[in-house]
């Protein structure tokens, strides 16, 4: 049998090596003809050109679910809080959706996105992509469930970016991840990124962004806020560890079966509240109040992705302060406004994400009066899920306060990160006395965080001295020096607010002793969801500032000190009145308001009119859009369209 071996050709024949042959050789003539087909084919294989190879396309790239695959489809989710995740899970099932939440990311989804993912990611990357991935790889190995059933039968909602750091490789890292874990073809859904799920196909998608759909989110996540906020606050001085916990979990429960069947969701809050009443609290220990900000993701987690920092200031006597998403929409309303305003005297029109590119002057004015409507529709729909379930007297931001302190050290033009927003509020902490201590998380190498916290913040902190800033990074494996560092600020907030608390016993002339047996005289008083008007920092010294008047003053004297206190303020106004009333003619005179009313004139002209949801409609889904789905300011709508690839 003979055997035959083919060599790849590598270079073209040279003449001299017909020339050189020995007469000997029985060898023919070369063909130059073949000899360049042969080359030309083996480069093309080399360089993955061949004309009969099959181009591959990445098919992640054009998602789709279609409207008859909702019922057996089931949309995983995760990315906020762990209340807020849950209770939009029951908002979106009461709607006809399958969900699943599959809970927050740990350490072992960190090491699944170091597995899969590329090298030099920051902590949201790999939290979130080795989430989704270990999830899918549990799928499949422990539940036995097969590759191609877990890509037919799964989607995962998330949120596509464009922004100013590694946050914009999202898309990209989540293929890559999924393809290489073996789930090549897993769809994904960003929205913004490709437009709010507009399918290139034309066929209806399987999820609606209907009126329907952005209030079941939002309800969910108003509710979501309203829960953490009240958990924080009772948390630290709860008699009995971890019941505070367990009331948490009994309200999220109860929530979610009312928005799961589309109760009444303002009765399923005040019944949350018989709930958090129930937790036994000592409201006179010293905490220290701190203020948590930073980079959204890292602040917001409440998992391994920051240490589970907000347990640990617990921990360390702290009273966390969270930043909720509903200032965050609030922020996104103000950018809306503010970014019109600059425009609008602009000569050309601009198509940015906030444009004015298509809108005559009246629309220009309808798109400021709708943002202002909005931010007052907000804070109303706000307080109306806070007060039933016991959330008293807890005020959003107000944001055009932090862009104006802000503005001096930190540009309100500036969008990355969390822009002027940490400076701001470090600002009116410390300013207003709103906390003791204003702890900065961001992951590490965050560019527009970092800036800000290891640059600006400096500069701030020497502006108002006494002000206690730590800065953070988080990288997944670095927790002892994290908290080493964190500890050494803590220490000093609780001297503080110690400090404090003393100060505060002394002023009014009140031992601990006496406030403490008025509390047990006045339950009202001891109630956990008490919360005493705003004086100091500590929620401690607020409380002994209120009390304290009713201890040492009888009642004839409490009402004698009223009454003295209200003619005193009916004097002053009075004597106030004329340099009010010019102060109001100056203000209604000025061009700007005249402007303001003519802009919220057309708009209650559109509500009467019912044109309302067809003008505005668009701008007020993207802000709901953003609330939920993304947190990068950043973002542009880009579409993608698939392109062959050439396999290397």
């Amino acid at each position: 049998m003979v055997q035959t071996t083919e060599t790849q050709k590598t270079r073209l024949p040279l003449y001299s090596d017909a020339a050189n042959r020995n007469a000997t050789d029985d060898v023919g003539d070369v063909d130059i003809e073949a000899e360049l087909r042969a080359f030309e084919e083996a480069e093309r294989e080399r360089l993955g050109i061949k004309a009969s190879r099959r181009q591959w396309a990445d098919s992640m790239l054009t998602s789709e679910m279609k409207r008859e695959e909702r019922e057996k489809v089931t949309l995983l989710i995760n990315g906020l809080t762990d209340a807020q995740m849950f209770l939009v899970e029951g908002a979106l099932r009461g709607i006809g959706y399958r969900v699943n939440y599959f809970g927050i990311v740990d350490n072992a989804g960190l090491q699944v996105g170091k597995e899969f993912g590329n090298r030099g990611q920051c902590n949201p990357t790999y939290f979130t992509v080795g989430g989704l991935v270990k999830y899918l790889i549990d799928l499949r190995d422990k539940e036995g469930m097969s590759t191609e059933d877990i890509i037919k039968n799964y989607v995962y909602l998330t949120a596509g970016a464009c922004g100013p750091c590694r946050f914009g490789m999202y898309v990209t890292e989540y293929r890559k991840a999924l393809r290489d874990a073996g789930f090549d073809g897993f769809r994904i859904f960003f929205f913004q990124q490709q437009g709010g799920l507009t399918q290139g196909t034309g066929e209806e998608t399987g999820i609606d962004m209907n009126p329907e759909f952005f209030i079941a989110i939002v309800k969910a996540i108003v509710c979501g806020d309203v829960v953490n906020a009240l958990a924080y606050r009772i948390r630290p001085y709860e008699l009995i560890p971890g019941a505070t916990d367990v009331a948490k979990e009994e309200v999220k429960r109860v929530l979610y079966e009312a928005l799961q069947t589309k109760a009444n969701i303002f009765k399923a809050l005040y019944n949350a509240r018989k709930v958090f009443e129930g937790v036994k609290v000592d409201k006179l220990r010293p905490r220290a109040k701190t203020s948590v900000i930073g980079e959204f993701w890292a602040m917001t987690t409440e998992g391994d992705g920051n240490y589970q920092l907000q347990k640990f200031l617990q921990t360390e006597g702290g009273e966390c302060d969270i930043q909720l998403t509903t200032a965050w929409l609030l922020y996104n309303i103000w950018e809306v406004a503010r970014d019109t305003r600059v425009r609008k005297e602009l000569r050309g029109q601009d198509g940015g994400a906030y444009g004015l590119d298509g809108m005559e002057g009246l629309d220009v004015a309808k798109r400021l009066a709708t943002m202002r409507l909005a931010e007052k529709g907000l804070r109303v729909g706000f307080q109306a899920f806070a007060q039933p379930i016991g959330l008293f007297d807890y005020h959003l931001p107000d944001m055009d306060l932090v862009a104006q302190v802000a503005e001096e050290y930190y540009s309100n033009d500036l969008r990355g990160g969390e822009g002027h927003m940490e400076v701001g509020k470090l600002i009116v902490n410390s300013v207003k006395q709103k906390a003791h201590i204003t702890v900065s998380v961001k992951p590490f190498g965050c560019m527009p965080s970092s800036g800000v916290s290891d640059g600006v913040q400096s500069l701030v902190t020497a502006r108002f001295p006494g002000t206690i800033f730590c800065a953070v990074e988080t990288s997944g494996d670095g927790a002892t020096n994290f908290y080493s560092r964190v500890q050494m600020y803590m220490f000093k907030a609780r001297i503080l607010a110690e400090e404090e608390l003393k100060r505060a016993y002394a002023e009014t002339g009140v031992t601990e002793e006496e406030v403490r047996a008025f509390l047990d005289q006045h339950p009202k008083y001891a109630n956990p969801l008490y919360h005493a008007p705003h004086k100091v920092a500590g929620s401690a010294a607020n409380l002994v500032y209120e009390v304290a008047p009713l201890i040492k003053k009888s009642l004839v004297e409490r009402t004698a000190d009223r009454a003295r206190a209200a003619a005193s303020a009916v004097r002053d106004a009075a004597l106030g009145v004329p340099a009010k009333v010019a102060a109001v003619r100056e203000v209604l005179t000025r061009p700007e308001t005249m402007e303001r009313l003519r802009e919220d004139a057309s708009l209650v002209a559109d509500i009467a009119r019912g044109k309302v949801k067809d003008r505005f409609g668009p701008l007020v889904e993207k802000l709901a859009i953003k609330a939920y789905f993304e947190n990068n300011r950043e973002t542009r709508t880009v579409t993608h369209e698939a392109q062959p690839i050439a396999a290397e």
